[in-house]
């Protein structure tokens, strides 16, 4: 029998989670909920085929970068279809 597909989760690095510990919590809080939405919304998109959220950085299409809108936070996320999971190397708050 197959096992259903798991869902697509975000792993965040050390850095970038200093970063979040760093922000005011109403901020952080923003960031994690996006954070988590974005691993559901690039994982559907690169199940259909369709394009990747953000700015593609590379030619392999595994890494990306993205500004929270109405926010001074920019992150980068990198694709790990194997894990089914959005790695966050870079997180930067402009605070």
């Amino acid at each position: 029998m197959n096992e259903p597909r798991r869902g697509w989760t975000v792993w965040t690095e050390e850095t970038p989670a200093s970063v979040l510990l760093d922000m005011p919590e109403v901020l952080s809080g923003k960031v994690v909920n996006y954070l988590v939405a974005l691993a559901l919304e690039v994982g559907s998109a690169f199940d259909e085929g369709s394009p990747l959220p953000g700015q593609p950085l590379d030619d392999l299409g595994e890494r990306y970068s993205l500004v929270l809108e109405d926010e001074p936070v920019l992150f980068e996320y990198t694709l790990h279809p194997q894990t089914r999971e959005i790695r966050i190397p870079v997180l930067v708050w402009f605070g």
